[in-house]
């Protein structure tokens, strides 16, 4: 007879992926994405012909 291992959890949840956090960090890189064309756009507004 095994002891029971204190790493399993018998509750019933499921440890798949946690779709709400990838789909949070997703929008968070997006809206980065965003936020940094818009800042280079502001500030290098003539960006591939600067001279």
């Amino acid at each position: 007879m095994t002891e029971p291992n204190d790493d399993e959890d018998d509750s019933g949840e499921d440890d798949g992926p946690k779709f709400g956090r990838l789909l949070l960090v997703l929008a968070a890189v997006v809206l980065l994405c965003g936020v940094l064309t818009w800042v280079m756009s502001s500030v290098f507004p003539d960006f591939p012909n600067v001279s």
